[in-house]
């Protein structure tokens, strides 16, 4: 342990003794954190954080700029009036960060392992392992470390039931070969299982083309893998950071006879979704935001 870390951990104990609070021992992807039994004031550093704290019932003080949006993507902006946009996750304004005073710091060791050391020094900091398809993990840490786990639990449970609810409605249609794909500026991807859609695609239930059922992220691909993105059905969404360039390279794809000649877009079995819902905000409200995004296209009730 370094002095910063062990000087940081002192004054948080002093502290905690000072106020009469109960302090509580959080295991996370860096080792173990004492953190305050009630924090009052959370920062978050992740997007998927914040719509965990959200959904927790939990206003951070402090957060990472949504990766679209200014600062925050459309469908949490409302409820996160007050909350300062921190800069976006991987490159973090420590300076403001610290002068909103967290009594708790969460975020992720992919982001911000780097900087592990300063933000500790700045609050006791707890950071999940990893950013890709199965979010629960993150969340239930998060609901930990919040003191809010059976509020998660709950959550969770009723996510659960939504979700076998939708495949319920969904009956024969989920054995439809899904495919999902994303047009980025300069490439492509094909997303797999262990990606944010691809894993809420597996949790309904649909089958999926055979290179795109396998548990990995996604294959970067360029145009000439056009026809590898072909299935029963296919949802595509696009990331574009304000330049066009995202957009341009979309319209290519879809005025490329390769596509055109694709069975789902002969069938007219194509749906352009938001890329912020499908993919980027990657958590629990974008996650229901998604069941409901599936409900409209099969015009099935989500319960």
């Amino acid at each position: 342990m370094s002095l910063r870390r062990l000087a940081a951990g002192i004054c948080l104990s002093l502290c905690l003794v000072v106020h009469g609070a109960v302090a509580r021992d959080i295991e996370h992807s860096m080792g173990v954190t004492t953190v305050p039994e009630n924090p009052q004031r959370v920062a978050i550093l992740t997007n998927e954080g914040t719509e965990a704290l959200l959904a927790l019932g939990v206003t951070p003080v402090a957060a990472a700029n949504s990766w679209q949006g200014d600062p925050w993507y459309a469908h949490i902006a409302e409820r996160m009036q007050g909350v300062e946009a921190v800069g976006k996750e991987s490159a973090i304004n420590l300076e403001l960060l610290a002068a909103l005073e967290p009594d708790l710091i969460i975020g992720n060791k992919q982001r911000q392992e780097k900087i592990y050391e300063q933000l500790s020094s700045i609050a006791p900091t707890v950071l999940s392992a990893r950013l890709r398809g199965d979010w629960t993990h993150n969340f239930k840490l998060y609901a930990k470390a919040v003191n809010r786990e059976q509020v998660g639990q709950e959550a969770l449970d009723a996510f659960v039931q939504r979700t076998q609810g939708l495949a319920d409605a969904l009956g024969d249609a989920l054995n439809e070969k899904v495919s999902v794909v994303r047009f980025l500026p300069g490439h492509l991807r094909i997303y797999q299982r262990d990606s944010f859609s691809g894993w809420m695609l597996n949790q309904v239930g649909f089958a999926r083309p055979a290179n795109q059922d396998v548990d990995e992220f996604a294959l970067r691909v360029g145009r000439e893998s056009i026809p590898d993105m072909d299935g029963d059905r296919i949802f595509h969404f696009t990331w574009d950071s304000g330049d066009g360039k995202g957009l341009k390279n979309a319209n290519r794809v879809l005025e490329d006879p390769l596509w055109q000649s694709l069975t789902a877009v002969q069938a007219g079995r194509v749906h352009a979704v938001e890329d912020t819902i499908w993919n980027t905000a990657g958590g629990m409200l974008a996650a229901e935001l998604m069941l409901q995004s599936i409900a409209e296209v099969y015009g099935v009730t989500l319960q």
